[in-house]
């Protein structure tokens, strides 16, 4: 399995599982690691990539926000 298929098949998994309701890191890449069957270093690289992609996404939502809320107090002033 190459770099790319092994990190979409992990990163899957953790969202399953944080899906699933488990809250516990350890736990979660504990469970991983059996599921995939890949080394625990791995999945927590991969489990930090996901993570700054998620911040990244976040960033981006968030910054929509102001943008937002100063139109609908524009239209109001109107």
């Amino acid at each position: 399995m190459n770099r790319t298929n092994q990190s979409t098949v992990i990163k899957q998994a953790i969202n399953s599982y944080l899906e699933k309701g488990l809250t516990d890191k350890q736990d979660i890449y504990s469970k991983v690691v059996d599921e995939a069957g890949v080394p625990r270093p791995t999945v927590r690289r991969v489990a930090r990539d996901l993570r700054n992609e998620l911040l990244t996404k976040i960033k981006i939502l968030q910054s929509e926000i102001p943008q937002l809320e100063s139109a609908a107090s524009q239209e109001k002033d109107e």
